[in-house]
């Protein structure tokens, strides 16, 4: 049986309504006529159909809608006898399915009740499915059975729900982005836009654009009006990859939309609102950033409402093996082959500290995939691993040498082990494929400055 909560300040009312739903099949059934009573009945247990009405004793029964979003799975059913446009907009955005005016149209209750029946009967099916595929090690597009993920899972079906700001924190390459996806799919805003923005990879004079928009003759090369991100997300998802890279200056101006949900276009005096969830990332630990003037502590306030770590692979038992699988089959699908793993392959991949994370394990699985045969050995993935790297030379690195000719050298040689696969390498390394190919444009640009006039220059380092 279904279990219903009626909110209702009139004693006949909640009694014909009590009655209504007892004949049609539902129980328990709780019934107050409070605001404060209500709350203090959803702090307890969640119900399946929720009927409210807006004007109470003590408050309006929209101040309800918010902490209904810890209840998910309740349908609630808005009932008053002042009903308003601006009103009804307001419930139907807070989550509510339907909207009645008094007296009620008991057909037209029975209706919604149906409908709202097979919902939740589908919805508890859904439920029941996600829980058998977290157990195999899939929720939405992310792959992982390990306790460390099921935590993160955790955390992802109970932010979900709800308009909160999230902050999504791990190294680079563990799927931040991935997270969001998860996030906003389960989200009550599945049907608007998912927009994503790495915050590292646009360069400081066009990120204020791309964030707020700007108006045509704004700036040189503004030839047309252009909507930001935050425009083309409204009613959606808004996605901050590398918070920490956005300049301090737009911090001030995002946190104040965050505050107030009002964008302004650069060259424009229109205020614009915008309905925008935003989910940031950031491979940086929040607190170092803020004290090496990275990220404002007042933004990462704002934005650490419910944080979520992302675990690195070293620290996911079991889920190396389960994750190469998936992308071999992946990549067999797409394809048309059906090539496995050797055990001494699985074996090797085991033994990996995968420093680049999953995003290092993927690209390493479709390398071995293009080179190998009908079986992926051992000798087709060429990792260096903790057993390997006590045997190797260090580099030839000399006492003396400068951080950036140390750094480059371990640039170079990473980008060599990767074989010249700069989103592999740029991974290892830690940094953004922008970074490394900024790095890389240097190192060039020194080499051809010290190669004379004429002279034939070395082989490129870069590995295309």
């Amino acid at each position: 049986m279904l279990s219903a909560l009626i909110v209702e300040d009139s004693d006949s009312s909640r009694e014909l309504l009590s009655e209504w739903l007892k004949q049609h099949g539902f129980g328990p059934i709780e019934s107050g006529g409070t605001l404060a009573g209500a709350q203090a009945v959803l702090r307890e247990r969640s119900f399946d159909l929720v009927l409210l009405d807006l004007r109470l004793p003590d408050g309006n029964g929209l101040e309800l809608l918010k902490q209904l979003e810890d209840h998910p799975d309740a349908e609630v059913v808005i009932i008053t006898g002042h009903g308003t446009i601006d009103s009804a907009i307001d419930a139907m955005r807070g989550g509510a399915i339907d909207y009645l005016t008094k007296p009620v149209d008991l057909r037209r209750l029975q209706k919604i009740v149906t409908k709202s029946r097979r919902a939740l009967e589908l919805r508890t099916e859904v439920t029941s499915l996600r829980s058998e595929l977290r157990q195999m090690g899939r929720f939405g597009g992310m792959v992982g059975a390990s306790k460390a993920m099921q935590q993160a899972y955790d955390l992802i079906v109970r932010v979900a729900p709800t308009s909160s700001t999230v902050l999504i924190i791990g190294e680079t390459g563990t799927g931040k982005e991935l997270v969001a996806q998860t996030i906003h799919q389960r989200s009550r805003r599945v049907s608007g836009a998912f927009v994503p923005l790495n915050c590292g990879a646009i360069s400081a004079n066009l990120i204020e654009s791309e964030l707020f928009g700007h108006e045509r003759g704004s700036f040189t090369g503004a030839e047309r009006k252009h909507r930001g991100i935050f425009e083309r997300a409204s009613g959606g998802t808004l996605f901050l990859d590398e918070i920490t890279e956005m300049p301090m200056d737009l911090q001030v101006r995002l946190l104040r939309i965050l505050e107030t949900g009002i964008v302004m276009r650069v060259g424009g005096d229109e205020a614009i609102a915008v309905d925008v969830r935003v989910l940031a990332a950031t491979n940086r630990d929040p607190g170092e950033a803020v004290r090496h003037g990275k990220l404002r502590e007042d933004l990462l306030y704002r934005l650490n409402v419910f944080p979520i770590e992302v675990p690195p692979l070293r620290e996911r038992d079991g889920d190396i093996t389960l994750l190469a699988r998936h992308f071999l089959e992946q990549l067999n699908k797409d394809a048309g082959t059906n090539k496995s793993f050797a055990p001494a392959a699985i074996e090797r991949l085991e033994r990996h500290p995968w420093p680049g994370n999953v995003r290092e394990l993927k690209n390493a699985v479709e390398r071995a995939h293009i080179i190998s045969g009908a079986r992926i050995e051992e000798d087709s993935l060429p990792l260096r691993g903790p057993e390997t790297a006590e045997n190797e030379p260090s580099g030839a690195l000399a006492v003396g040498s400068t951080i950036a000719e140390v750094e480059q050298k371990l640039i170079l040689a990473t980008l060599e082990r990767c074989g010249g696969n700069k989103t592999a390498a740029a991974a290892v390394l830690g940094i953004s494929v922008k970074t490394l190919y900024n790095k890389l444009c240097l190192y060039d640009d020194a080499k051809n400055r010290a190669t004379p006039q004429g002279a034939d220059p070395s082989p490129a380092q870069d590995g295309g």
